[in-house]
């Protein structure tokens, strides 16, 4: 019996389909069933071959990937993985695709295409594989060559030393720390809208390329009562506000004398990825202690979950994301196992929990 994760490859460009092709055959667990170069035959492939996840280019001929994924989740829902271009039109296109329902992306590099995805390898195997065990949600539920060996994963102590925090008292002044990866671009919309004007500062780590984060952060403060910014290096922290991590550096949270400012870090990707929740939780759990809440949504891996522990060791309030309305319980999931959290809540009961703790003396 064959139990591979079967792929549809959906590009115009030939060269594309042939390396992502490779890359994914490379791996034992996935088989690419197909490759279609524009929507229409891609329509007539998911029918004929059934596969469990599609990539789907995001600018094709003859009907560019939104229509086609909105059309799809409309009358066929099932994973699909964007492959983005990274420019500010390919972020803003990539996260209406990910309203719509996309698991997840990945952003083609600009230069030498082929050895470029294949830098890319570990990527695309793990986005598929955690796409083929994801849950759907779209936006009508919600209302080659050589490839190069992995990156060294650090942990948080290459940013930010582990330290025991000095003793903090209670203050009226909170701070909100959210961190999430796979799917966690929808997730923050849903606390975000649930969130009144005079919520207390949040800061937000989400696993994003550099380019895509400040398109998010307009995104956000679209949909909220908040005001939401893109995070810069010794900005105030204030209530009502919202800062999200560049996708370039770590977002660390400072006290200066009375107040909570942010500060940006270029440091070494931690757990493979810059911004790191775990870097932010660390940050948090150092300079605000029982000051804070935090708060884990979905997420593939399991950044955060140590930075978590840190912060509940603090004292601070931990919440993590269900399994059921994850897309994928990765990052909850390992913060729950690692004793990080106090709560697990549906997405939809968060921001009432925030903001219920928020108000607590």
């Amino acid at each position: 019996m064959n139990n591979k994760t079967k792929v549809l490859v959906v590009d115009d460009s030939a060269l594309i389909r042939q390396v992502l092709t490779e890359i994914l055959n490379s791996d034992r667990e996935i088989e690419v069933v197909g490759a279609a170069q524009d929507p229409y035959r891609a329509r007539d492939k998911i029918k004929e071959l059934r596969p469990d996840v599609l990539t789907l280019d995001v600018e094709m001929p003859r009907m560019d990937g939104i229509t086609f994924l909105s059309n799809l989740m409309r009358l066929h829902p099932m994973p699909v993985i964007m492959i983005s271009s990274l420019t500010e039109k390919g972020a803003d296109v990539t996260l209406q695709a990910l309203e719509l329902g996309a698991v997840d992306f990945v952003s083609k590099p600009k230069l030498d295409i082929t050895h470029g995805l294949a830098e890319y390898q570990e990527e695309i195997i793990a986005k598929v594989k955690a796409a083929a065990r994801a849950k759907i949600r779209t936006s009508l539920e919600r209302g080659g060559g050589g490839v190069k060996a992995a990156p060294p994963k650090f942990s948080a102590d290459a940013v930010l030393k582990k330290a025991t925090p000095g003793g903090r008292f209670r203050t009226t002044d909170k701070i909100i720390a959210i961190g999430a990866s796979t799917g966690g671009t929808e997730a923050i919309k849903d606390v975000l809208v649930d969130m009144p004007a005079d919520a207390p500062g949040i800061v937000i780590s989400q696993h994003i390329p550099e380019a895509f984060s400040a398109p998010f952060a307009a995104r956000m403060n679209n949909s909220s009562a908040m005001t939401v910014c893109e995070a810069s290096d010794g900005q105030q922290i204030l209530p009502g506000h919202v800062y999200i991590a560049p996708g370039s550096h770590h977002l660390l949270v400072r006290r200066d004398g009375a107040r909570y400012v942010c500060q940006l870090n270029d440091g070494p990707p931690v757990n493979r990825h810059r911004p790191s929740v775990d870097v932010m939780f660390r940050s948090v759990a150092q300079n605000a202690g029982n000051n804070a809440i935090g708060v884990i949504l979905t997420g593939m891996g399991n950044d955060g979950a140590q930075g978590l522990r840190e912060m509940h060791e603090c004292g601070a309030p931990t919440i993590a994301q269900d399994e059921n309305t994850s897309v994928v319980w990765g990052m909850p999931g390992e913060a729950v196992k690692a004793g990080s959290v106090d709560t697990v809540l549906p997405l939809d009961a968060i921001a009432g929990k925030i903001l219920s703790l928020a108000k607590q003396a």
